[in-house]
């Protein structure tokens, strides 16, 4: 073979491989346009995880909604809760301490009758299953309002008859269904429960809680 033939063989040889490596280089994407890809991927999940995140937000949000609570104090509240812990549509219940002027008061405290509080039940409801007015129902069926400071053989301010209302509308409720209550004289004796805002409410001591069943007991 001639110089020459060789020579133009070379040339077309590294033609080829000049050519590959171009085509190599054209098809493969840049340093700009893979960071642009790697930008838009991140931001494609930011917005799916923000989006997941508003919807956990809302559904928590639809579901703490359907959740009301009221506050009642009838007496000794192992009675008041097992009470109201039957009723359809309440959710949960706490007995605790609220009306007085005392920061977390224990049970010898509230004895004492120096705190201002009431033994309390915390119910918690779902309004769409059970309604305000008819807690407020079951809360004058199943104690004596007209008896100042006292149910039964329990003496003491901290026994006494009182709804705390949690808003205005369960202001107006309360108000309401009292007024009913009065006009049809139920009650041979006048009625003594009061009507407050709820303040602070502190939980009681565990043992206290859902007294009646854990040792067995009902007070149907």
């Amino acid at each position: 073979m001639r110089r020459s033939q060789i020579a133009g063989l070379v040339l077309v040889w590294r033609f080829s491989l000049v050519s590959a490596i171009c085509c190599t280089a054209l098809l493969l994407p840049t340093t700009s346009e893979v960071n642009a890809a790697d930008s838009a991927s991140a931001k494609t999940a930011k917005q799916a995880k923000s989006k997941t995140a508003e919807q956990g937000k809302t559904a928590l949000s639809d579901e703490t909604k359907s959740v009301e609570n009221a506050y009642f104090a009838a007496g000794c509240f192992w009675k008041v809760q097992y009470i109201f812990s039957k009723v359809p549509g309440v959710i949960a219940t706490k007995a605790g301490y609220t009306g007085g002027k005392t920061e977390n008061p224990n049970y010898g405290q509230v004895c004492s009758h120096t705190t201002g509080h009431a033994e309390t039940v915390r119910v918690e409801f779902d309004p769409k299953k059970v309604s305000y007015k008819k807690l407020l129902e079951v809360f004058w069926s199943h104690h004596d309002p007209t008896t100042l400071n006292r149910q039964g053989p329990d003496i003491g301010d901290q026994y006494r008859s009182e709804v705390f209302y949690a808003n205005a509308a369960q202001k107006e409720e309360a108000q309401n269904y009292l007024a009913e209550l009065q006009k049809s004289r139920k009650f041979s004796s006048p009625i003594v429960t009061k009507l407050e805002p709820i303040g602070q409410f502190y939980d009681a001591e565990e043992y206290h809680q859902d007294y009646f069943k854990k040792h067995g007991q009902s007070c149907d």
